[in-house]
């Protein structure tokens, strides 16, 4: 059938399988809000809000980018530029997310729905940024870094300003990452009109901010180890995250930018995940 083909074509698009970046430090929220792991149902209701609020956010931005993915050549071929799929399927499709989220909210508990606006606010709003300033690198940062902070709330009810330290880690590891990311397609925003570091700053200074963003990323994890005071287990991850950045870094450079989806995908989905399995190990056996 027509509608399965498209769905498929859909979820393909958005890349649904890239939720590992964001849905491990969304369960780390969960954990520290818990003190250990939370009830089966509270992980299973923000599994699904991150999975649909993500989804919801990467249609919406493949709809709204659609005209400027068809000129340029890298994302040309994406479903909408090349005919796959109708603009209207998408927005149906970005709706349907929406709203599943915005119920899967309500079932956590009070907070966690009223506030759940405001989130697709800022998952919307970054498809739009690129428009009008270069620092939208930051407003995608904090699109996922408010997972934690929201994991916090579905568990707690209310929100601990320690929480939000991890959330200006994930917002400037995904800024940082981010922004090399957009290196290659320096050339063409600037043709199109659209704004970003790397096209502001050039590629040499671009590559600089991004190593100082992960370093503050850095910073700001330990800070948070810290803060809830999280042993050994905790503190070999953030070495082991440390490392995997340093390696990041390593293999992609102004010059040679041909492993960069490697860095960017591969290596990132890493860094979350092990993150979080060594808080899961240091809250489980509380060191």
């Amino acid at each position: 059938m027509a509608f399965w083909r498209n769905l498929g074509t859909t979820l393909e698009m958005i890349k649904w399988e890239h939720s590992v970046f964001a849905l491990p430090f969304a369960l780390t929220g969960a954990l520290l809000a818990a003190g250990g792991w939370p009830h089966a149902m509270q992980l299973l209701w923000i599994v699904v809000c991150m999975v649909t609020a993500r989804s919801a956010a990467m249609a919406f931005n493949r709809w709204a980018d659609a005209d400027l993915d068809a000129a340029n050549p890298r994302t040309a071929s994406r479903a909408i530029p090349a005919g796959l799929l109708s603009r209207g399927f998408v927005a149906v499709f970005t709706v349907a997310m929406a709203l599943v989220f915005v119920f899967t909210a309500s079932r956590l508990n009070r907070l966690s729905l009223l506030l759940s606006p405001v989130a697709l606010a800022v998952l919307f709003g970054y498809s739009y940024m690129k428009r009008i300033t270069r620092w939208s690198h930051l407003v995608l940062g904090l699109a996922l870094g408010i997972a934690p902070a929201a994991a916090w709330i579905a568990i707690r009810g209310s929100l601990d300003p320690r929480i939000l330290v991890l959330t200006g880690a994930v917002l400037f590891w995904v800024a940082g990452f981010d922004v090399l990311y957009a290196c290659q397609d320096m050339e063409h925003d600037r043709v199109a009109g659209l704004w970003s570091i790397p096209r502001t700053v050039g590629l040499h200074k671009a590559f600089g901010m991004a190593r100082a963003m992960h370093g503050a990323m850095l910073l700001l994890l330990m800070w948070l180890l810290h803060l809830f005071h999280l042993g050994p287990i905790a503190w070999w991850g953030l070495v082991v995250v440390m490392a995997l950045l340093f390696y990041e870094h390593s293999i992609v450079s102004p010059k040679d930018m041909r492993r960069l989806n490697a860095a960017f995908f591969t290596l990132n989905g890493i860094i979350s995940v092990l993150f979080f399995c060594f808080v899961a190990l240091a809250v489980t056996f509380h060191r």
